[in-house]
C-alpha cells in the first residue's frame, strides 16, 4: 500500500478539528502516490528539493498547492516562483529580495513564511529573535521595497529528540514570537501587504505534530506517517 489512507484520514480529522492545515510532505515519493492522495481530496503537498518539485509540478492537476519546505538557495528561486503556493523556509533578507525579484518577473505575489531558529542544533536554519526585530523594525526601508512578497507568517523546526517537553518548549517559544509579530503595524510589512497580518504558524511534523497543534500551530507538515518512510536522497 503506497499511501496509508487510514493514517491520512485520522491526521486530517485531527487537523480539521483544530482548524489546522495539513501539508502532506511528498518529497522523494512518486507522482502516483501523490495522485492517490490528491484523489482523496488532499491539495497541499510539501517538497524539499527544487529539481524534484519542478519535475513533479506539471504531472499533477493545476489546483495542486505546492509548498517548498526545504532550504532554498537564492540561485534556485527562479525555478519555482512561477507556480509555488507557499515558500516555508525563508531565512534571510537576501532570499526575500531574490524571491521578490523573481515574483516581479512573473507578475505574481510570492507567499512566504519566515523560518525561525528554535532548535538547539547547528544543522537548522532561520532568523533568531534579535534578527526578527531588525527585519521588522530597523530594516523597514528594505522591506518596503518588496512589493511582490507577502509574509504570511512564521515556521520552525524543533530539535530532533524524543524529549517531548523540550519540543513543546521550543514550539511554545515560537508561538510567543508569532503572537508578537502577528500584531505588527501593517507599515512594518512589505509594500504590497498593507492591511494584512501574519496568519500562518507552520510547526509540527510526523513525530511531533500533535504537540505542535496543542501549542498553537496552524499548519503541520506530515510525510512518513502518510506515505511511509522515505528513501534517502542521493
Amino acid at each position: 500500500m503506497a499511501v496509508n489512507t487510514d493514517a491520512y484520514k485520522k491526521i486530517l480529522a485531527e487537523c480539521e478539528a483544530k482548524h489546522v492545515q495539513l501539508v502532506a510532505v511528498s518529497k522523494t515519493k512518486p507522482v502516483a502516490d501523490i495522485k492517490e492522495l490528491y484523489d482523496l481530496g488532499q491539495r497541499d503537498f510539501g517538497e524539499n528539493y527544487v529539481q524534484e518539485l519542478v519535475e513533479k509540478q506539471p504531472q499533477l492537476p493545476t489546483d495542486t498547492r505546492w509548498h517548498f519546505i526545504g532550504h532554498l538557495q537564492s540561485n534556485k528561486v527562479k525555478y519555482i516562483t512561477p507556480f509555488v503556493h507557499l515558500i516555508h523556509g525563508v531565512d534571510s533578507l537576501k532570499l526575500l529580495q531574490e524571491i521578490n525579484k523573481q515574483a516581479v518577473k512573473h507578475n505574481r505575489e510570492a507567499n512566504c513564511l519566515l523560518q525561525v531558529y528554535i532548535a538547539q542544533e547547528e544543522t537548522k536554519f532561520g532568523f533568531d529573535a534579535n534578527e526578527l526585530v531588525v527585519l521588522f523594525r530597523d530594516d523597514l526601508s528594505e522591506l518596503s521595497k518588496l512589493a511582490n512578497v507577502r509574509i504570511c507568517g512564521l515556521m520552525g523546526m524543533a530539535s530532533f529528540t524524543n524529549e517531548a517537553e523540550k519540543v513543546r518548549g521550543e514550539y511554545k517559544y515560537l508561538k510567543s514570537l508569532f503572537d508578537k509579530y502577528a500584531q505588527l503595524p501593517t507599515a512594518n510589512l512589505p509594500a504590497g501587504q498593507a492591511g494584512s497580518q501574519l496568519q500562518t504558524l507552520s510547526m509540527g511534523m510526523s513525530g511531533d505534530y500533535q504537540i505542535a497543534i496543542e501549542e498553537g500551530s496552524t499548519m503541520v507538515r506530515v510525510g512518513s506517517l502518510i506515505f511511509g518512510e522515505r528513501a534517502s536522497k542521493p
